[in-house]
C-alpha cells in the first residue's frame, strides 16, 4: 500500500478549504483516508498541521505532495522561530 500525505478539498464552491490527510494513493482525492493531520485554508492563509503525526508517517513510507511539503516546511520554520523566541 502506497501512502500519501495530501490535501482533501472541503468547503463551498469558490470557497475551498482543505484538510491535510494521510490516504492510500489509489483512493480518490475526496475519498477514503487513514487520518486527518491538519487543516489548510488558502483564502485566509491559515495552516495547522500536527508535526508529530507527520514525523510518525514519513518514516513509514508516506510521501507528502508538493503543497503539503511546503506547508510542513513553513510549520517547522515557525516552530523553530517560536522556540528561539521562547528561549530569549
Amino acid at each position: 500500500m502506497s501512502v500519501k500525505i495530501r490535501l482533501r478539498r472541503t468547503g463551498k464552491r469558490n470557497a475551498a478549504c482543505h484538510r491535510i490527510v494521510v490516504a492510500d494513493s489509489r483512493s480518490p482525492r475526496d475519498g477514503r483516508f487513514i487520518e486527518i493531520i491538519g487543516v489548510y485554508d488558502p483564502r485566509h492563509e491559515f495552516e495547522r498541521i500536527d508535526l508529530e503525526r507527520v514525523d510518525y508517517w514519513i518514516p513509514r513510507g508516506a510521501q507528502p505532495s508538493e503543497t503539503v511539503s511546503a506547508i510542513i516546511k513553513r510549520a517547522r520554520a515557525s516552530q523553530q522561530s517560536e522556540a528561539t523566541t521562547a528561549q530569549a
